[in-house]
């Protein structure tokens, strides 16, 4: 009979006391499959994201990088987690007991939020299959057409893989909508269309547009229809993928694997701070739940402080994520006189509230929302720049914080770039930055034309601006142009 290894009969031990101490917490976490991985299994599923994933070279320059930091002692990952139903998470072969009962105890956490968050409920809850269904179609696509020359292609897919939207476009009203107000226009032709609000906004009969009016911009609404597309589109990658006439099937396929991807990892992009502090909240308060050593406190408390340690150049999620909720559920417990008048707020709401928010909130939401000045200046938080060799400190403004915080997660720190006019000057594609006071990196702009350009297959401009300068770059599939217009 084989021996079993007595931290593995523990850590088996300590799960059903974790998952009731989770329960008792008012978690609903999906089921979780376990699984115990050496290093290198842990860093291959961490730099690709999903297990089975398709093979490309950048998935490997991550998976070097994080070993190589492993091996130097700069850095570990302590737990892996996928967000599918039942979740699957890997715990690494050489944490303490106690380490992968904190990594337990915090997966339970993101899997209550995958579960419930707002953002995550369009998700596919199956994607390690679709996963690895998406890389079997790969790999025949090397096969039939060359492994260098997919490759090729998947680097040109990837260069853009983050401009995609995951929101459905508002569209304008449709023709047969106009045409039923029409006939009942028709129908009293004395009276002028009203809306249907109208009465909220109090126009009189006089302010209401005329048919006439409705009519021009009906043209007008035409004239837009016939444009590709119809209005600026944040689907940088779907509208390719759609819209090229340069791509093959097999390309389209590519491209649509890799929207699909990227539209799985999106919210949790949108909520990393919610989701870790979420999680680091929940590991911390289910820990102290259990019946724990001397020594194995000692180790939790110094294990948890550096997870939600401050950085010193940049936000830690788990550190900023746990504070807003801490303060969140403190302010709901003992809100003040005002806000018990003003807003009906009862004493001992803090629990339901922290629920409310992990129900409702994204990272922006909940900054833009819920940081006050009280908290900024807790968290010391404050904007800085360089300024010759030193760092230096710019602001301290608690608003001017908070909206600097979430002016960086605009778009996942990623520049905006929208699709203007799909048929410009016969074909070529007319791209637009929006530009919110950060320049382009104009060598990384020029490159990711030259992609762009292999995608659309025609000449490619992009409108930007440089030094405040109204600024056009240009690809033509042999050289790079600038203009200043």
């Amino acid at each position: 009979m084989a021996m079993v290894d007595p931290d593995v009969r523990e850590l088996e031990d300590a799960m059903e006391p974790i998952w009731e101490a989770a329960r008792n917490l008012g978690l609903d976490p999906y089921p979780v499959h376990f699984e115990l991985v050496p290093p290198s299994i842990m860093y291959e599923f961490g730099s690709y994201g999903l297990p089975g994933r398709f093979s490309h070279w950048s998935h490997g320059k991550v998976y070097h990088r994080m070993k190589t930091q492993y091996d130097y002692g700069l850095s570990k990952i302590y737990e892996l987690v996928i967000n599918t139903n039942p979740s699957y998470a890997f715990l690494m072969e050489g944490n303490s007991v106690l380490q992968n009962k904190l990594v337990i105890a915090h997966v339970l956490g993101h899997c209550d939020f995958f579960k419930h968050n707002a953002y995550f409920q369009a998700t596919n809850r199956r994607m390690v299959e679709t996963a690895s269904l998406n890389a079997s179609r790969i790999r025949d696509y090397e096969f039939e057409h060359g492994l260098s020359k997919v490759e090729r292609f998947i680097d040109a897919v990837l260069s853009i893989q983050e401009h995609i939207d995951p929101q459905d476009a508002r569209r304008p009203a449709s023709r047969e909508q106009n045409a039923a107000k029409d006939r009942e226009e028709e129908a009293n032709p004395t009276q002028k269309a009203a809306g249907q609000f109208d009465d909220l906004f109090g126009l009189t009969p006089d302010e209401r547009p005329t048919r006439a009016e409705r009519e021009r911009e009906r043209r007008a609404e035409q004239e837009r229809e016939k444009r590709v597309p119809a209005q600026p589109e944040k689907d940088l990658v779907g509208f390719l993928m759609r819209h090229s006439r340069h791509l093959e099937p097999w390309q389209r396929d590519v491209m649509g694997i890799v929207r699909e991807e990227m539209l799985y990892f999106v919210p949790q992009m949108q909520t990393k701070i919610c989701n870790e502090g979420w999680a680091s909240l929940s590991h911390s308060r289910i820990l102290r739940e259990l019946e724990l050593t001397d020594s194995e406190y000692t180790e939790f408390a110094q294990l948890n402080a550096g997870v939600i340690a401050p950085h010193r150049h940049s936000i830690n999620p788990y550190y900023l994520g746990v504070k807003l909720l801490e303060d969140i559920e403190r302010r709901w417990d003992n809100p003040t006189e005002e806000e018990q008048t003003k807003w009906g707020r009862e004493p001992g709401q803090g629990r339901r509230k922290l629920f409310e928010v992990r129900e409702q909130e994204n990272d922006v939401s909940i900054i833009r929302n819920y940081m006050t000045e009280q908290l900024v200046e807790d968290l010391d938080l404050y904007l800085y720049e360089r300024q010759g060799d030193q760092w230096v400190i710019v602001d301290k403004n608690w608003e001017n914080v908070r909206d600097q915080i979430v002016a960086r997660m605009s778009n996942f720190g990623n520049p905006t770039i929208l699709v203007e006019d799909g048929d410009y000057r016969n074909g070529e594609l007319y791209l637009r930055h929006v530009h919110d006071g950060t320049d382009l990196d104009t060598v990384y702009a020029e490159k990711t034309l030259e992609y762009v350009y292999t995608l659309w297959g025609r000449p490619v401009n992009l409108e930007t601006q440089l030094e405040d300068q109204p600024t056009v770059f240009t690809y033509d599939g042999g050289k790079h142009e600038r203009e200043t217009i």
